[in-house]
């Protein structure tokens, strides 16, 4: 499906910024309000986007947003999806539950040396190591970024290259975490506050330095 540059741009914008009016995406996308209506006209018409009900504002007439159908979230392209569909099918009939198990977390601990050797460097800085692993995962296709919170980070994946995977085998999630958790280190608090298989448009987890960790730095 060939979609124009324009048009590429509002649906990356939709993906990582989730639902957004004509007015804020004209703004950010540096558009006239009238080329964003005729693309997202484009868009609804190949079932890409849709239009959400207008809700009031605090001040003048209700906005009606945009947002990206299931259509428009697949777009965004997956690792191979069906492909990884049948060889988990394939690997639970040779080797059972515990078979599929071992390769998952096979593959994990591949991700995480992988990324330990990338994140190794002359400190072990919490904010640095952080910075690093939404790099890292942005590079995978999980086109991740970095919040900045009062008491630590929002670190973001707005897209899920192997949801396939993870929607038949939850064990893809578990294992991210602990990744995540055994590469941040001791010091941080891992709390996952967003996950797409729940229904959210995106996965997202609040980073923070244990309480220890603060005092023994101050």
């Amino acid at each position: 499906m060939h979609i124009p540059r324009s048009q590429r741009q509002i649906l990356h914008s939709l993906k990582t910024r989730g639902a957004q009016s004509v007015r804020i995406l004209a703004r950010q996308l540096q558009m006239t309000t009238m080329g964003v209506r005729h693309h997202l006209a484009d868009l609804a018409g190949l079932g890409l986007v849709e239009q959400t009900p207008a809700e009031k504002q605090h001040r003048g007439r209700p906005v009606s947003c945009w947002r990206l159908t299931g259509k428009g979230h697949g777009w965004f392209p997956e690792a191979g999806a069906e492909l990884a569909r049948e060889m988990l099918r394939a690997a639970e009939t040779c080797w059972g539950g515990n078979g599929v198990a071992r390769m998952v977390d096979e593959h994990s601990q591949r991700v995480e040396q992988r990324y330990r050797a990338a994140m190794r460097g002359p400190d072990a800085d919490l904010r640095q190591r952080v910075e690093h692993l939404a790099s890292l995962r942005s590079a995978d296709g999980y086109m991740a970024g970095l919040r900045l919170l009062p008491d630590g980070w929002l670190l973001v994946q707005n897209h899920c290259p192997i949801r396939a995977c993870a929607e038949q085998c939850p064990r893809f999630c578990e294992a991210e975490a602990r990744m995540f958790r055994e590469l941040l280190g001791p010091e941080a608090a891992l709390e996952q506050t967003d996950h797409l298989l729940a229904g959210d448009r995106r996965c997202a987890w609040r980073i923070r330095r244990k309480a220890a960790a603060v005092e023994q730095a101050a």
